[in-house]
């Protein structure tokens, strides 16, 4: 049934449309083995795997990382059973999962999700990895188990996360709501309650409870706080998963309840888009995800791509051009908040400064998304030549689409002009694992990492599947 069911619904209607959702959730996560993972899944999953913990070494030397690590040491929790990636430290699983939930996030170069539906914003759905791999690597990694157990719950994890921002009302995003925070929760519940073997009445009261903790507002993007929000959505599955196997109570249906999620975060929801559908395609299947080519929000990715092109095509050069215009649909502005960026994590969700730095740099990486390159007098200058605005084309092309049209006027008067609907490392232009690994050796370098440890961690996820424990992943990971 797809209707989309509101706050003007009566309660009869809402429970005839949602009755036993959740249950639907608990019997996926536990009823799923990984003979039930096709090739693609296995494989654009392992992708995203790599992605995400070299992101994780990356993040770990950010400014927010020390932050966390200091958190984490003024708690005096001794040792644990957890690795925070590119530290020394091990710690409780909670914990663990949100140091390395907020590493993930840290440069805001993980993942994206695609929309499905036309009123669902791409971009603004969520980060997939972000808080379903540290749920499933601490939980894993405490309890001893293999790689196929922990890649299985991060799949199942993901698939939650995904299906179930699909299906909340479009209001969740446009409101303010973060996503990654908010559905990202139920995916460590999920991962985490599969691998702490919770029987289905336990996973439905951990669903419950990472329900209760989902929260995560936009208002902080371009702040510490928007990677804080991968990070504690992490955390709070894991939370939610141990809380319930204590014999937590917490009521079993709080996706569809009068009162749950849904609801409240969203005011309705479209049953259609999880009913029958978790794993019926897998979303790493259909849509697929995106892998991102830069350490900025994936909105700009599309305008990066097509300049990326349109400056190699027409060897354009800084100091010919005079003006750019950059139109997109109008819920893009709504994420890319930042038109004249003073520090790099304002500059991560700024068109302007993501077209500015193409046409100065020719490239836009981890060394390019600093303060201080930000506030070079040169990119500020050309950041004053790019106009943000909404597009009437663009508007029509839908909002699960991120169409970007460009124009570069140059000082000779000529207007060289460009359209793209997705950048590099979505599902129409695909990284290959050798590209992906090739990002993840940048992470590991700009982490400072041996080039021989890193490429051992390329190896062992390469086959994932086969390792006997994290035991040997996580040691490639972790400070000696």
């Amino acid at each position: 049934m797809n209707k989309i069911v509101d706050n003007d619904s009566s309660a009869e209607e809402w429970h005839a449309v949602g009755d036993g959702l959740t249950a639907e959730v608990a019997d996926f996560v536990l009823g799923t083995s990984i003979s039930d993972l096709p090739g693609v899944v296995v494989e654009n999953g392992k992708k995203s795997i790599l992605d995400g913990l070299g992101l994780a070494l990356s993040g770990s030397v950010a400014a927010s990382g020390d932050k966390v690590r200091r958190h984490l040491q003024s708690l005096n929790l001794g040792a644990g059973g957890a690795t925070v990636i590119g530290s020394s430290m091990k710690v409780a699983p909670r914990f663990a999962a949100f140091a390395n939930g907020v590493g993930i996030h840290a440069d805001d170069y993980d993942d994206t999700q695609l929309a499905v539906a036309p009123d669902r914003v791409y971009g603004l759905l969520t980060h997939p990895t972000a808080p379903a791999l540290p749920a499933a690597l601490a939980a894993g990694e405490s309890r001893g188990a293999s790689g196929a157990d922990v890649m299985l719950a991060y799949h199942l994890g993901v698939e939650v996360e995904c299906k179930i921002a699909e299906a909340i009302n479009p209001r969740h995003y446009q409101t303010g709501f973060h996503a990654t925070a908010t559905c990202g929760t139920f995916a460590a519940a999920s991962a985490a309650g599969r691998l702490s073997g919770l029987d289905k009445e336990t996973l439905l009261r951990a669903l419950s409870v990472a329900g209760s903790q989902s929260a995560g507002l936009r208002e902080n993007f371009g702040t510490m706080t928007k990677p804080f929000h991968a990070g504690r959505s992490s955390e709070s599955g894991v939370v939610a998963v141990e809380m319930a196997d204590l014999g937590w109570s917490a009521s079993p249906n709080i996706l569809e309840a009068m009162r749950g999620f849904f609801r409240a975060a969203g005011g309705g929801y479209d049953g259609g888009a999880i009913r029958g559908k978790l794993g019926a395609p897998w979303t790493f299947d259909e849509p697929g995800v995106s892998i991102k080519p830069h350490p900025s929000g994936s909105l700009t990715h599309p305008g990066m791509t097509e300049m990326l092109r349109l400056i190699a095509e027409n060897d354009i050069k800084a100091d010919q051009v005079e003006h750019v215009r950059v139109g997109t649909n109008s819920n893009m502005p709504n994420a890319l908040i930042h038109h004249r960026p003073t520090n790099e994590l304002q500059a991560k969700f700024s068109m302007e400064f993501c077209m500015a730095i193409l046409l100065i740099e020719g490239r836009g990486g981890l060394n390019e998304f600093t303060d201080e390159v930000v506030n070079r007098p040169d990119v500020q200058a050309m950041i004053e030549k790019v106009d943000f605005v909404v597009d009437d084309r663009a508007e029509a092309a839908g909002y699960h689409k991120m169409t970007t049209y460009i124009d570069i006027k140059l000082k000779d008067g000529r207007t060289i002009s460009g359209m793209a609907d997705f950048g590099k490392g979505s599902p129409a232009h695909p990284m290959s694992y050798d590209e992906v690994a090739g990002k993840f050796h940048e992470c590991a370098e700009f982490a400072g990492w041996d080039r021989s440890r890193a490429e051992r961690v390329v190896e062992i996820v390469a086959g994932f599947e086969k390792q006997s424990s994290l035991d040997e992943l996580m040691a490639a990971l972790r400070l000696d």
